[in-house]
């Protein structure tokens, strides 16, 4: 990052380059990505096990599985703004910890439930929630522990490295999840998962760089902490924009991917593995989107590089809700390659910047508001995505997630970003 403010390109010296380390010498770093990797791998087993499950084993409707995916996220609108506070005043290493042995008790209830035949649509409910409460702690804590772990001037090797690894981790564990499901169903995939969540633990207990202690004010208030975090994100003139837009980027996609499930078994007839098979797309894009990150950026510039890839995808969206057996699969799945590949860069190139432009004290809050509209949006999502799946069918939600992502892209492109060429530090 420079100095050079948005829209100047400024002058540079001329100067040796050296070249940093790797990120991987790092040995805490080591851990804390092995952790990631499992975690991911596992998450991404459920992400499709869980609505095949209900779909399969508890015949459930559209609304109830857009329920399930909505209870999966609603967390971080219940309690997103205030975790930030909260994980700002925690160590970040244990709180990680926690989360992930809570998700694995809650993901390891269901194979137990199901043996006994006992599951019901009501548990699976409980379980996606709890874990996704966990998973707010989770998630704001490890964004927040990354620039303790690597130091600030080695954030975006290690956002590339992770964003690479969890893309590759999209498409072996969506491909495995559906065989999974065909093979020993979908109660025993997701036993698979709570292991995961189990190594994920063990691996951070590995790490024993000093944590510093987190240092509260005495005069400091929940409510003034959450208020701090928020102000310094929505009133950013480069940070507000990137919010927003992420929003509305995960509520389009979000809403076409809740109603796949419902359209590849029951309206297409295809087998699990194949809706397995479609999202793995998601990970070929996110993973070729991550290494072609810095190099769009340097070619680009980092200013114009945060529109212009929404800009080329957008039309991608309109092929997805054409979908159908044959010839229509396969332009499908090139159309969500297209879109993930923009999810790629963004998760490289804004996340580096975030964590970049927001100072140490207020980074669990930054992530937290994030997070809050992120996240929060995919359970608004899913609702819509259900809601029209049941009244005027699940097409109309592809449609409908289309239109969204054609236009979000303009929230970026009419911001500082649209001019600027290199970014302030």
């Amino acid at each position: 990052m420079t100095t050079t403010a948005p829209g100047e390109e400024g002058t540079r010296q001329d100067a040796p380059v050296v070249s940093a380390p790797s990120v991987f010498r790092l040995k805490p770093f080591r851990y804390v990505f092995a952790a990631s990797a499992v975690s991911v791998l596992g998450t991404q087993i459920s992400y499709l096990a869980v609505p095949l499950l209900a779909v399969t084993v508890l015949d459930a409707s559209p609304g109830q599985v857009g329920a399930l995916a909505a209870l999966g996220t609603v967390a971080f609108l219940l309690i997103g703004l205030p975790a930030g506070a909260w994980t700002d005043r925690m160590r970040k290493r244990r709180l990680q910890i926690t989360a992930d042995l809570v998700r694995a008790a809650m993901f390891g209830s269901v194979p137990v439930a199901w043996w006994l035949d006992v599951l019901t649509i009501g548990q699976l409910y409980v379980v996606v929630l709890v874990s996704g409460f966990a998973t707010v702690f989770f998630d704001v804590a490890n964004q927040s522990y990354l620039p303790h772990v690597v130091g600030r001037d080695q954030l975006a090797e290690a956002n590339a490295k992770l964003v690479a690894m969890q893309a590759v981790n999209q498409v072996s564990g969506r491909s495995v999840g559906g065989y999974l499901v065909q093979l020993l169903t979908a109660p025993l995939a997701l036993a698979v998962n709570a292991v995961t969540f189990l190594w994920s633990a063990v691996c951070l207990l590995g790490v024993r760089t000093p944590e510093p202690r987190p240092v509260r004010r005495p005069d400091t208030h929940l409510g003034r902490e959450i208020l701090e975090g928020t102000r310094f994100v929505l009133g950013h003139p480069l940070l507000r924009p990137l919010a927003l837009e992420g929003a509305l980027t995960n509520l389009a996609l979000q809403m076409i991917v809740t109603v796949l499930p419902v359209l590849f078994v029951r309206e297409l007839g295809l087998p699990e593995y194949a809706l397995g098979l479609f999202l793995a797309m998601a990970g070929a894009g996110v993973f070729i989107g991550s290494v072609s990150a810095r190099a769009i950026s340097r070619r680009l510039g980092e200013g114009r590089a945060m529109w212009v890839t929404g800009l080329c995808v957008a039309p991608a969206g309109f092929v997805i809700p054409l979908i159908d057996r044959g010839p229509m699969l396969w332009a499908a799945g090139g159309a969500y390659l297209l879109m993930t590949f923009k999810v790629g860069t963004d998760n490289v190139l804004k996340v580096t910047f975030r964590q970049q432009a927001t100072p140490t004290h207020l980074l669990g809050r930054m992530n937290a508001t994030f997070r809050f509209l992120l996240t929060g949006s995919l359970a608004i999502a899913s609702v819509l995505a259900g809601v029209l799946g049941e009244t005027v069918g699940v097409r109309s939600a592809l449609w409908a997630g289309a239109a969204v992502l054609s236009v979000s892209w303009l929230l970026v492109f009419f911001s500082p970003y649209r001019k600027a060429r290199e970014l302030p530090s």
